[in-house]
């Protein structure tokens, strides 16, 4: 890998999951309109993430990922955006009481338009076409017009990642976070469940909590934290002409910043170290995450972790596993220990979406929801055996109330899965299961901060 890095030095590395764009002159003209729009997040946001990530490596917070598996421009709506929002609030709130740490949170929002597809023609009956590979690439729709990639598309995509930043902006920094408003979070669908009402009591503990340091003078009015929350925005890094004209370097630093959103990942597929994705990823100074799956070998992830953190900077890399349940016990440890052994100061962060797809009895693609949370406690199992803090979570989740994942307390069935079946890609948690996801966590946080405090008295009584 040489060392001379530009904006533009991906494009002499071999590209994987990369539309064929049949007008070349096009996509150039949709490039050089995209280079000169506003910037979609500022730099300064950007480095703000990093140092919140830096104490997630530090094992002083955790982080809270979740969104859309794709973002639609037919589903683009004001509600859907705030309904999300809220429900990582809820999940946030939960945490935060459960493992009594600072939660970061960051959306699946504002970019997540483009998706890596296992393979590249989709059959229907005796037609065959280019694969769906997100709106900001081609249409959903099974038709040869539709399946043509359109540089257009790019142009749609950036104004409506602008639109939900703005709404998101002001629902985190003009009073709806506001943790006086906790009792208000709640989707209906969702207050009538069992999570409904273990969220009403912690809501309930919260009250108290917040009156009593209104006496003591803390308010909100005194204390912005309690009313405005840090949101942030994340989204695979996959179709990189976009990501190259939304690079732009920052006047304070003189560093280049990608600014179509504060985090950018490299998925599985694209990791690849003599890769374009790896090559765009490692020039940028935002925070950037890793997709590992159980195919990535000790040492070609130490050598990504070089060419991606070659200054070992807590922050810059967050390593995002997803093993799937069956695979995660065997896999998981090797990768963590060595990276430990080496002083690498990651952000460790379980997806247990991915890794865990299946096929329904009826044909429909969709997670179990106890495949799920089987990862999640092998992730943190396997953290707590290897001594490195579990980071975070990464989830596919929606504030709707869909019927794509299978299980959880709602006990969704194969039968059910056609009843709200609304995902265009990978199947989502719902608001519920996403809540019940997070008590679960919230006890493994709970559980791993007491073996911590029983630790500290085994050793002072020692001392």
């Amino acid at each position: 890998m040489s060392d001379r890095w530009t904006p533009d030095s991906w494009r002499r590395k071999p590209a994987r999951q990369m539309p064929a764009y049949p007008t070349p002159e096009a996509l150039a003209a949709v490039e050089h309109r995209l280079a000169a729009f506003p910037p979609l997040v500022f730099a300064g946001e950007a480095r703000r993430l990093k140092e919140a990530l830096a104490r997630v490596a530090n094992g002083e917070a955790f982080l809270l990922q979740g969104g859309d598996c794709a973002e639609s421009f037919a589903e683009f709506h004001p509600d859907n955006i705030r309904d999300t929002f809220r429900v990582l609030l809820q999940m946030a709130v939960v945490l935060t009481f459960g493992g009594a740490t600072p939660v970061v949170k960051m959306g699946r929002m504002a970019g997540q338009f483009a998706k890596p597809r296992s393979a590249d023609t989709e059959t229907i009956g005796e037609v065959t076409l280019p694969s769906y590979r997100g709106d900001i690439i081609n249409g959903f729709e099974f038709g040869a017009t539709a399946r043509v990639p359109d540089p257009e598309r790019m142009l749609h995509a950036y104004n409506q990642a602008a639109a939900t930043l703005n709404l998101l902006r002001a629902f985190a920094q003009g009073g709806y976070a506001d943790l006086h408003k906790v009792h208000q979070w709640t989707l209906g669908f969702v207050g009538s469940s069992q999570q409904g009402e273990r969220y009403r009591e912690i809501a309930d503990r919260l009250d108290e909590a917040l009156a009593f340091m209104a006496a003591c003078g803390i308010t909100a009015e005194t204390t912005t934290q309690i009313r405005e929350t840090d949101f942030f925005t994340a989204h695979e890094a996959l179709l990189l002409p976009y990501e190259q004209a939304l690079t732009r370097i920052d006047s304070t630093t003189g560093e280049y910043y990608d600014v179509s959103a504060h985090f950018l990942w490299v998925g599985d597929r694209t990791r690849q170290l003599d890769g374009a994705h790896i090559e765009f990823l490692r020039g940028i100074r935002n925070p950037i995450g890793m997709k590992c799956g159980p195919g990535l070998a000790v040492d070609d992830l130490l050598r990504l972790i070089d060419a991606l953190n070659p200054h070992n900077e807590a922050g810059r890399l967050t390593l995002i596993l997803r093993m799937g349940a069956e695979k995660a016990e065997h896999h998981m440890p090797a990768l963590i220990r060595a990276v430990k052994e080496e002083g690498r100061p990651v952000v460790w962060v379980s997806d247990p979406m991915h890794g865990n797809t299946i096929k329904s009895t009826n044909g429909y693609k969709t997670r179990p929801f106890a495949r799920i949370l089987s990862e999640v406690q092998t992730f943190f199992e396997v953290c707590t055996t290897e001594g490195v803090h579990p980071g975070g979570v990464h989830f596919e989740m929606t504030g709707r109330d869909v019927t794509e994942c299978t299980g959880g307390a709602q006990e969704i069935t194969d039968h059910a899965l056609s009843q709200r079946y609304h995902t265009a890609c990978d199947p989502r948690l719902n608001a519920s299961q996403s809540l019940e996801l997070a008590f679960l966590i919230a006890e493994e946080l709970k559980r791993r901060r007491a073996g911590r405090d029983a630790e500290r008295r085994a050793a002072a009584l020692a001392a």
